[in-house]
Formats: C-alpha cells, sequence, structure tokens
C-alpha cells in the first residue's frame, strides 16, 4: 500500500459508510462492525471523500484548530488514518 503523502485523497474503504444520524456523534458502518467517531476524529473523516486531498484536509482542520500547532495536525490526522486503513475503514 503506498503511503499517505501531502495529495493522497482518503475516502471511506469498499463496504464503509456514514450512518444515517447525523449530530456531533456519527458512526461509520464496515463490513466488520461499526465505529463511533466524534471530536476531531469526525472533521478529518467528513472531508475523507477521495475528493480532498490531504493537504488540503489538513488546512480544513488547521482552520478549525486554530491555536494547534499545523504539523501536529498533520501528524495527528495520519497517524489516525493509517490506524483506519489498517482496520480497512479509509483507503488512500
Amino acid at each position: 500500500m503506498p503511503p499517505l503523502d501531502e495529495d493522497s485523497r482518503p475516502r471511506l474503504a469498499a463496504g464503509c459508510r456514514w450512518s444515517e444520524g447525523r449530530g456531533a456523534d456519527r458512526s461509520v458502518l464496515s463490513p466488520e462492525g461499526a465505529i463511533l467517531v466524534k471530536g476531531t476524529g469526525r472533521d478529518i473523516l467528513e472531508h475523507c471523500d477521495g475528493q480532498h486531498t490531504f493537504r488540503e484536509i489538513v488546512n480544513a482542520l488547521a482552520a478549525l484548530y486554530t491555536l494547534t500547532d499545523v504539523q501536529r495536525i498533520r501528524q495527528e490526522a495520519a497517524n489516525f488514518l493509517e490506524q483506519l486503513r489498517e482496520k480497512r475503514i479509509v483507503d488512500f
């Protein structure tokens, strides 16, 4: 699998989708189950539509979390997406 880079376009993996609920707590359904995502995790995943690059996702998060260093946002978002890829919830 290619590593996540600035031009990667993360998206939900095949067979994964958002649950119907909207609001602060949302779930992503996968063939293996479901995960509840909220807060920053939800903010990251909502941008993972295959259209936005990882760079664009980081920039959008930096606009939301203005008191946090952009490098920290980039690193934590990358770690989060790598963990979800290992669980086959996202692809990039």
